[in-house]
């Protein structure tokens, strides 16, 4: 251990608050994105990131140095995240609750209703981070709306295996350290947890999106905004990939194919109603905070668009309310 870590270890053991936060603070952004994609809610990864480094003030005189600070806070982080896994405490599904709107019959019911949108102002320290040689996937597909809301669907332990081992890349003995288990439990939950993945995957398979502020995305994502501003339901469709998929936690509607997605959103335009889009990013893709014009002049925000590109369309819409639109600077009316 590098003496001036050492040195703010014994002051923070000491009862330092700002040593505990300088020990900290390098790590606090990875840890809560870390949160995040084991939890897949903004909202409960900040709330066990709070839990955790009180944790870890508390537990300072349990750390021995023998593994890094990072890797015993992750430690921490990890087993705190599998707490609130098995607690079962998530966020319930909610009804369609908007008036004069009938939506399609959904495709299907979707199980992942707690999911909840990353902004990208965050990510910045939280995935630009050193990845160990284990790791298998490329940063921003590991914050993204798709590969998070596959992980929800293993079990908490193959969760954790699988973020720790191949998202971040420590090694199988660090994680069984972290875990309390064997290198052999480590390597079977692995190969189960990607497995349940390549699954997943494979039935939502599709090109690579354009880079992030490249002329193809930018010009993508104008022709969505234009579209649906102008309730335009023809030139929205014709964004869209055969198989687009369209969710809206924490509505458990799901919706799959341009029919079906058409409908949908002819329903939304219905009655006149005319929306105006912000734009913003999450979990490393465009997004848009939705505002329904009212005749007083006022935009209501209704929630928070994100859209998942493939190739040269659209291959995915989420939905989610407008309680997140504060995390991403967005005002409730305009």
């Amino acid at each position: 251990m590098e003496l001036a870590g050492a040195e703010l270890i014994g002051r923070a053991r000491a009862g330092d608050g700002e040593a505990f936060g300088e020990l900290t603070e390098p790590h606090r952004r990875e840890l809560q994105v870390h949160c995040y994609r084991m939890l897949g809610s903004f909202q409960d990864a900040e709330d066990v990131l709070q839990d955790v480094l009180l944790s870890a003030w508390r537990g300072l005189d349990g750390f021995d140095g023998r593994a890094s600070l990072r890797t015993w806070l992750y430690r921490i982080a990890t087993n705190r995240c599998l707490d609130a896994l098995r607690s079962a405490a998530r966020r319930p599904a909610k009804e369609w609750d908007i008036p004069g709107v009938e939506p399609p019959e959904p495709t299907r019911l979707g199980e992942v209703v707690w999911l909840e949108p990353y902004p990208d102002v965050l990510l910045d320290g939280g995935i630009d981070v050193p990845l160990g040689p284990e790791a298998r996937y490329e940063r921003n597909e590991s914050i993204s709306l798709a590969f998070v809301t596959a992980l929800q669907l293993l079990p908490p332990r193959q969760i954790a295996v699988l973020v720790l081992r191949d998202v971040l890349g420590f090694h199988a003995d660090e994680v069984a350290g972290m875990l309390d288990t064997t290198v052999e439990s480590v390597k079977s939950a692995l190969k189960r947890a990607r497995a349940g993945l390549q699954r997943r995957r494979q039935a939502t398979a599709s090109e690579p999106p354009p880079a992030a502020g490249s002329r193809v995305e930018e010009a993508l994502v104008a022709k969505f905004v234009s579209a649906y501003e102008s309730a335009d339901v023809d030139a929205l469709v014709a964004l869209l990939t055969d198989d687009v998929f369209m969710s809206m936690p924490p509505l458990p509607l799901e919706y799959e194919g341009r029919d079906v997605v058409a409908r949908f959103c002819s329903s939304l335009f219905g009655a006149g109603r005319r929306f105006d889009l912000v734009p913003t990013r999450a979990n490393g893709q465009p997004a848009f905070g939705a505002y329904l014009r009212a005749p007083t002049g006022v935009r209501h925000g209704t929630g928070l668009f994100v859209i998942a590109l493939s190739g040269g369309r659209i291959s995915a819409l989420t939905r989610f309310e407008n309680s997140v639109l504060p995390a991403f600077g967005l005002p409730r009316s305009l």
